[in-house]
């Protein structure tokens, strides 16, 4: 099963496949959820975050009561444990290449090659959520395209209300 897990999500992020390709159950979305926020921690600390920790756990905590609240309203309740993986997983890589990239800034000097990077992985990783949405709520790339956008406002919206 775990063979099929990464490529899977591999996939997903070349928007090939769909939350329903991947397992369903609840132990998938726990276990990659926990690494997702794992991820995020360690790359707080890495950062040098102060409170990197807690604004992980709202963002996510923000993004996956959005998906679950929309898939009960549209009774898909079946499909919020693979969509939650789906989240979770993608999120994790791009999590990782994130890092990546953050880990090369230099404060001290312009680097418009690594801000261009960032933004590519920032539209990116807003194509792959909607790509995930759309298969997940059964509604055009459209409507998923704007579900990530407002997912993704309401998130840093939130943040920004309560961590300034």
């Amino acid at each position: 099963m775990t063979g099929h897990i990464i490529p899977t999500l591999l996939n997903m992020l070349r928007l090939r496949s769909g939350p329903q390709d991947l397992p369903g159950g609840w132990l998938l979305a726990v276990a990659l959820a926990l690494a997702y926020i794992s991820q995020g921690f360690i790359a707080d600390q890495i950062m040098g975050d102060s409170d990197g920790a807690p604004r992980s756990l709202v963002a996510i905590g923000l993004q996956f009561g959005m998906v679950a609240l929309l898939l009960n309203l549209r009774q898909f309740q079946a499909r919020v444990p693979q969509t939650l993986a789906a989240l979770a997983g993608t999120g994790f890589v791009f999590g990782l290449l994130s890092l990546l990239i953050l880990s090369r800034v230099d404060p001290g000097k312009p680097q418009p090659d690594l801000a261009l990077m960032y933004l590519v992985l920032f539209g990116w990783s807003l194509l792959v959520d909607a790509h995930i949405y759309r298969h997940a709520l059964s509604v055009k790339f459209g409507i998923g395209a704007l579900l990530a956008v407002l997912i993704f406002a309401v998130t840093f919206m939130s943040l920004r209300t309560l961590f300034g």
